[in-house]
């Protein structure tokens, strides 16, 4: 199911006038939220993939990180998560008990619980989980909120669907593929707890749909708000710009500009370079992060504290447009 197909299934569903519900699905926003008390929400999220990578155990890490980080998204704590299975009756169970077991590497990492899970039959292995987290109701971060003058920050480089592509073809080397796993493996919790404590406005997880996609889901329907995007500043997984060269583009990033691309404008003469980089489709992708730009420096070192590198990569201004610049 492409973007266009899941906006329009969503728009079909009635929104909920249940004042218990404090974020649905009318956004397109990382998890659910409901209000249990008034000083506790729950924020509740289900996500699952196909197989990146060979090594069941790897993929099991990259997929529980993907669906906490909704979790983490949200400005959330994760709490407790069900195991989701489609597995074809052909492979083997100690192949799944590999890819459970690397799940809950990741889910340890996280602090949070396994409880049990569902498995069902299917013609491709799927793996992820539902988690649910808690917060406070007024902590609740969304991906709406963006101010004009706020700065863009992302907080793992791009290109993983890219990468993905070349290591299906067998083209990416072993250094590649190491740091496309380390970046896939690696948990949003320690950019998550530095973008509360300076006061982000807005922040999703950039996923399947892009940074293209993401970004226009955070600007939503105001047609004054706009971004003005740096090329030269989007980072990059090592081998993306050559795997790039040579056409190695998921069906995903072609996707993602159909749905996202009237909204994006390019001044830049490499335009053949930004239009394939901020549509792939990424798996467990870093934040994407909006805060006041006095708050970047804090941001940068609590960040930095925590292991973690960010690059700021853009501002919010009113041009209504992502603006891709050099």
């Amino acid at each position: 199911m492409g973007p266009c197909d899941l906006r329009n299934a969503l728009s079909k569903l009635a929104p909920s006038i249940d004042p218990r519900l404090l974020v649905g699905a009318e956004t397109l926003d990382d998890a659910a939220a409901l209000r249990v008390s008034d000083d506790l929400a729950i924020l509740f999220t289900a996500d699952f993939i196909t197989p990146l990578v060979d090594d069941p155990h790897i993929w099991g890490q990259i997929a529980a990180a993907n669906a906490i980080s909704d979790i983490y998204a949200m400005g959330g704590r994760p709490l407790a998560a069900l195991n989701l299975v489609g597995w074809p009756r052909e492979l083997p169970t100690e192949m799944l008990g590999e890819v459970l077991a690397g799940g809950a590497t990741a889910a340890a990492k996280a602090d949070c619980l396994i409880a049990g899970g569902h498995t069902v039959e299917d013609r491709e292995p799927k793996y992820g989980m539902a988690v649910i987290g808690l917060t406070h109701p007024d902590a609740i971060v969304r991906n709406r909120g963006l101010k004009p003058g706020d700065a863009l920050l992302l907080t793992k480089p791009l290109g993983t669907g890219i990468l993905a592509t070349a290591m299906k073809g067998e083209l990416a080397d072993p250094d590649q593929v190491a740091a496309a796993i380390a970046s896939m493996t690696a948990l949003n919790r320690v950019a998550a707890e530095a973008a509360l404590a300076v006061g982000v406005h807005a922040m999703t997880d950039v996923t399947g749909f892009g940074l293209a996609g993401h970004l226009s889901e955070m600007l939503g329907d105001d047609q004054q708000l706009g971004v003005q995007l740096s090329l030269a500043a989007l980072p990059r997984l090592p081998g993306v710009a050559d795997h790039m060269a040579l056409g190695m583009i998921p069906g995903g990033a072609y996707r993602n500009r159909d749905a996202y691309g009237d909204r994006v404008e390019f001044a830049s003469a490499d335009q053949q370079q930004a239009d394939m980089l901020i549509f792939d489709p990424q798996t467990s992708g870093g934040l994407l992060v909006g805060l006041h730009p006095e708050s970047v420096a804090s941001f940068e070192e609590q960040s930095a504290a925590g292991g973690i590198k960010v690059w700021q990569i853009g501002r919010v201004d009113t041009s209504g447009a992502i603006r891709v610049v050099e």
